[in-house]
C-alpha cells in the first residue's frame, strides 16, 4: 500500500539541493543511488553533467543544482534517479542529492506566477513551503530559459 492511499493525499520525495528541500511526486521516482563514477563527456547540453551506469542502464545525470540554488551540487554523490516523460515514452535521468531523501505527503498549493516553469507547486513540509517539481521539465530547461517565470510563458 502506498502512503498516497494510507493518507488519501499525494506522496512525495522530499530531497535537499545544497541548502533548500525540493519534492518529486513519489510516483516518479525510482530510486536513490549510492555514490558512483560520473561519466563525463563533451556535449553542449547546458543541464547534463554526464552519465552514470546503474542496473545495465546509462542514465543521464542532469546538474539541477545549478538552476535550483545557483551552484553545481556535485559535492553530493547520490543520484535520486526519475522516470521524465520523452515524447510518448518515458526514460530514467538522475539529480545530485545529498541522500538525506524523505516521503511526504500533502495537498500541492497551485505555484505563484512568478515561479518558473519547472514548478508545479508549493508543498508544507517541516514549516516551510517547498517547491514541487517537474522533473521532465527542468531536464529540458536550456540556459536561455532556466530561470524564466511562469507569467513569461509563450502560449501555445
Amino acid at each position: 500500500m502506498s502512503m498516497s492511499e494510507i493518507t488519501g493525499q499525494p506522496s512525495f520525495v522530499v530531497m535537499q539541493i545544497g541548502k533548500r528541500h525540493f519534492a518529486l511526486p513519489s510516483d516518479i521516482v525510482v530510486e536513490l543511488a549510492p555514490p558512483v563514477r560520473l561519466h563525463r563527456f563533451p556535449h553542449t547540453s547546458p543541464l547534463l553533467a554526464g552519465v552514470i551506469v546503474r542496473r545495465g542502464r546509462i542514465v543521464p545525470v542532469y546538474d539541477a543544482a545549478s538552476v535550483l540554488v545557483g551552484n553545481s551540487a556535485f559535492t553530493q554523490r547520490f543520484f535520486l534517479i526519475a522516470r521524465r516523460r520523452s515524447g510518448k515514452s518515458a526514460d530514467f535521468g538522475a539529480i545530485p542529492v545529498n541522500g538525506e531523501c524523505e516521503l511526504a505527503s500533502g495537498e500541492v498549493l497551485a505555484p505563484a506566477p512568478d515561479r518558473p516553469v519547472y514548478v508545479t507547486g508549493s508543498l508544507a513540509f517541516n514549516d516551510e513551503l517547498i517547491d514541487v517539481l517537474d522533473f521532465t521539465a527542468l531536464a529540458a530547461l536550456n540556459a536561455s530559459s532556466a530561470g524564466r517565470p511562469r507569467s513569461a510563458e509563450i502560449p501555445s
